[in-house]
C-alpha cells in the first residue's frame, strides 16, 4: 500500500518535468496575458489558483450501488466541473483572486468548493452529474462528450439557488443574442405576480435586492458553445479564432482533448494549448467539522501540461462567463471583431434574432417534482 501511495506522486512528477520554454511570446490564461521571461512565478500562481478536479476513489457509491470511483470514465465530467468552478470563482471572488497554500480563504471559496465534493448532496458532484447524464442517454460509468457535459450542467444549475446562473448551451454552432437576454433577464422564480410589474422599474435601478439578497435583474451567464472544428482532425483554418477565445476577458477556456481523454484547456503559448489534466486518481476528500475543506489536492501545483493545437480532437466546447449584461455586450463585440472577421469558415455564428425555423426559445425552469430514482 505504501508503494501505491507513492506511485501516483512519481507519475505526477515525471509528467510535469516539461518546463515552459524560454520565449518572448506571451502566454494567455483565461483572458490574462503573462510574460515568461519577466514573470514566470505569476503565471504559475495564476494556474495553481484554478480549482483542479481529478478522478477520485472511495466516495459513496453513485446511486447507492454504483461505482465508488470515477477513474477511467469521469474525466470529461471533471473538466466540466473545472469550467463551472472557474465561472463561480469569477462570480464571487473575481478573475484575479489568488490561492495560496495554508492561507485563509474567504467563506465563498469554501462554499464554491463544497458544490463539487463527491457527495450525493453536493449540487455539482460527480454523483449528481452522472445521474443527470442518465436523462441524456448516458448510463452511469459511461464516458461523456463535451456537449453532454454542457447539457448536464445546464440542468443542474436550475437547482442551484445560491449562484442562480443562467446556463446557455448553443445549438447548431449558433449563439442567439435575443435568447440569451431573455434568459438572463427572466424574473426570479417563485416570485408572484406582484413582482412582475416591479421588474422593469427595479432593473432600471439595478441595485434593489430581493429576499435572497441578490440584485434581481441580470442573471450571471455561463455560455457554452459546443463545436466541431473539423472531421477527424482540427481544421487549421480555425486555429487563430480558437486561440482568440482564450484572450477574451470572459474566457472560461475549453473542454476537449483526444478521443476518450478529456482535458480542461485554460490557455495557450504559440501553437501549444495549456491544460489541466484530470487523469490522476486521488482519495475522496470530505468536509471538515467546521465546514471547510482541506483543499490542497484541489489545486495543481506543478507546471501544467501542454499539447500541440493540431493534436486536438475536433469536438470541443468553449466556455465564457458574463457576470453583468455589459460583459455579454462586450463579448458580442469581441466576437464580431475577432471571430466573425474570418470570412472563409467561421467557428460559430452570432445572430441577433432567434432563427424563425427553430422551435421557440423557452428559458429552462426548475422541474416541479424530482424523481427519487435518478
Amino acid at each position: 500500500p505504501v508503494l501505491s501511495r507513492y506511485e501516483n506522486q512519481i507519475t505526477i512528477l515525471s509528467d510535469y518535468l516539461e518546463e515552459f520554454p524560454e520565449t518572448d511570446e506571451p502566454v494567455w490564461i483565461l483572458g490574462r496575458q503573462h510574460h515568461l521571461n519577466t514573470d514566470k512565478s505569476k503565471l504559475l500562481l495564476d494556474i495553481s489558483a484554478r480549482l483542479w478536479f481529478t478522478y477520485r476513489r472511495k466516495f459513496a457509491p453513485i446511486g447507492g450501488t454504483g461505482p465508488s470511483s470515477d477513474a477511467g470514465w469521469g474525466c470529461m465530467l471533471r473538466c466540466g466541473q473545472m469550467m463551472l468552478a472557474q465561472a463561480l470563482i469569477c462570480r464571487h471572488l473575481g478573475r484575479d483572486w489568488q490561492w495560496e497554500k495554508h492561507k485563509k480563504q474567504p467563506e465563498e471559496y469554501h462554499r464554491i468548493l463544497r458544490c463539487f465534493l463527491d457527495r450525493k448532496d453536493c449540487c455539482y458532484s460527480i454523483h449528481q452529474m452522472a445521474q443527470m447524464g442518465v436523462g441524456e442517454g448516458k448510463s452511469i460509468g459511461e464516458w461523456f462528450g463535451p456537449n453532454t457535459v454542457a447539457q448536464v450542467l445546464k440542468k443542474l444549475a436550475l437547482f442551484d439557488e445560491w449562484n442562480s446562473l443562467a446556463v446557455y448551451v448553443s445549438m447548431d454552432n449558433t449563439v442567439v443574442i435575443e435568447d440569451i437576454k431573455k434568459m438572463c433577464w427572466s424574473p426570479p422564480q417563485s416570485s408572484g405576480a406582484a413582482h412582475g410589474s416591479a421588474h422593469l422599474h427595479r432593473s432600471a435601478l439595478g441595485r434593489n435586492k430581493n429576499a435572497a439578497g441578490f440584485c434581481s435583474g441580470w442573471k450571471p451567464l455561463l455560455l457554452i458553445i459546443p463545436l466541431r472544428l473539423g472531421i477527424n482532425h482540427i481544421n487549421p483554418v480555425y486555429i487563430d479564432a480558437f486561440k482568440e477565445c482564450f484572450k477574451m476577458p470572459q474566457s472560461l477556456g475549453a473542454l476537449g482533448g483526444k478521443p476518450n481523454n478529456a482535458y480542461y484547456f485554460i490557455g495557450f503559448l504559440g501553437n501549444e494549448l495549456i491544460y489541466l489534466d484530470p487523469h490522476t486518481t486521488q482519495s475522496f476528500v470530505d468536509l471538515e467539522e467546521n465546514g471547510t475543506v482541506d483543499d490542497e489536492s484541489f489545486h495543481c501545483q506543478q507546471a501544467p501540461h501542454r499539447m500541440k493545437i493540431m493534436n486536438l480532437d475536433p469536438s470541443v466546447a468553449l466556455g465564457f462567463f458574463c457576470k453583468e449584461e455589459c460583459d455579454f455586450d462586450n463579448w458580442c463585440s469581441l466576437v464580431q471583431k475577432e471571430i466573425l472577421k474570418q470570412q472563409s469558415l467561421r467557428m460559430f455564428e452570432l445572430v441577433q434574432k432567434h432563427p424563425p425555423h427553430w422551435p421557440p426559445f423557452i428559458p429552462p425552469t426548475k422541474p416541479e417534482v424530482t424523481t427519487t430514482g435518478a
